[in-house]
């Protein structure tokens, strides 16, 4: 009894689908096939769609991640780079000392 109820829904809904497109097919069919309306568009809109156009180039030639990349790769340069110095500041220390302790036992 249920199965019946939904199918009879459905196939009222389905049948008014196609009604629905049957009588609008003549207007559809009056659309240029281009997409576009004829309607002009605002100029805030276009400004908001070149931009998102930029942003979307922006990501899709993975700009971002090509700087983050970078940036990160200069900071481990740096970080490397001051470390050396220290190390070589430790080791020059260590030689001094080593001097010093031969020179004592003399």
């Amino acid at each position: 009894m249920i199965q019946l109820i939904i199918s009879i829904i459905f196939i009222l809904s389905a049948g008014g689908v196609l009604f629905i497109l049957a009588k609008k097919l003549p207007t559809l069919n009056s659309l240029p096939s281009t997409g576009t309306t004829g309607i002009k568009k605002h100029r805030i809109i276009l400004n908001a769609e070149t931009k998102i156009k930029e942003v979307s180039v922006y990501f899709e030639k993975q700009i971002f991640l090509h700087k983050v990349l970078s940036w990160v790769k200069i900071m481990t340069l740096k970080i490397e780079t001051r470390v050396d110095h220290l190390l070589h500041g430790i080791r020059r220390k260590a030689q001094q000392v080593d001097k010093k302790i031969k020179e004592k036992k003399k």
